[in-house]
């Protein structure tokens, strides 16, 4: 957002060179005081992944606690995929039919397409390099970036551009697939909560409904709700969010109770204690619940 044009501040920006003071430029206040912490109100952070998983990861360890069943061969939807990391590893490390990623965010999804182009690259260049002897392959290629990253079938990269899409899209407000289209698994992954300041339990419920009638019978809903004292860390962020965080009846340890019992899933599995590696600050519980 830009900020308000200062008067004083354009007569000093028209001062000659030797006029302005030169130590300005490596005054480290000067620089700290320019520096602001990014607000994403929707919790659409730019770089999400990279503080999220960390360069000494190999990959999400959320990764670890899913199976492949749930998704190989089915038709799968991410909810809030950001950058679109998790939707495209999921679709290489478990095979699955197709893959959508969504996001309120349509720089987001700029960047999802990005990664996805990047990535189907790198998996073809990896490919092309099977067919060198060995000594040919360097270092670099051997322990890239998508390696590291994106495990899975790597000779399946091209085929990445029919199975994974991304949309910009409300999911709560009016986002909808294609009419008469069902998916098997579904995946929502550290979003309630945004969902939850920014529309208030209305719209958490309109979530849950709607992630239930989108699914087809025996399909799985991969929850991962931040705590409540996440919410309040982040209430401030809009107006929006501090009026509805003042509102908010239903709390994240209410979410299995209403997804049983007024929803309408059959069963729920916490699948939380297979999980590590989780970096400080995102250790929650992770819920697969089963139509």
């Amino acid at each position: 957002m830009c900020e308000p044009f200062d008067n004083n501040e354009k007569k000093n920006n028209q001062e000659k060179p030797e006029q302005r003071n030169p130590t300005n430029c490596s005054n480290p206040d000067a620089k700290k005081k320019r520096k602001r912490k990014e607000v994403a109100i929707f919790g659409n952070y730019r770089n999400y992944y990279g503080y999220r998983i960390g360069q000494e990861l190999d990959e999400d360890p959320r990764l670890k606690v899913m199976k492949k069943e749930w998704f190989e061969g089915k038709d799968c939807l991410d909810i809030g995929c950001n950058s679109g990391i998790i939707t495209i590893t999921i679709a290489k490390k478990f095979s699955c039919s197709s893959i959508l990623g969504v996001d309120i965010d349509g720089a987001r999804i700029d960047d999802a397409q990005w990664t996805l182009k990047k990535i189907v690259k790198r998996s073809c260049k990896m490919q092309s390099t099977t067919n060198k002897p060995a000594e040919e392959n360097s270092a670099t290629e051997l322990q890239s970036d998508l390696r590291r990253r994106v495990s899975g079938n790597s000779d399946r990269g091209g085929d990445l551009f029919h199975i994974v899409s991304f949309e910009k899209g409300n999911f709560v407000q009016n986002w909808h697939p294609p009419k008469n289209t069902l998916y098997h698994a579904i995946l929502c992954l550290s979003v309630t909560k945004w969902i939850h300041l920014n529309w208030g339990d209305d719209g958490l419920i309109t979530l849950f409904s709607k992630v239930w009638r989108l699914l087809h019978p025996g399909g799985v809903f991969i929850l991962e709700p931040q705590a409540w004292i996440s919410y309040s860390k982040n209430r401030l962020v809009s107006k929006t969010a501090t009026d509805n965080y003042q509102n908010i009846q239903v709390g994240p340890e209410d979410f299995q109770d209403i997804l049983l019992d007024k929803i309408g899933f059959r069963t729920v599995e916490n699948i939380t204690s297979g999980l590590s590696g989780s970096k400080t600050g995102f250790n929650r519980p992770i819920l697969a619940f089963w139509k």
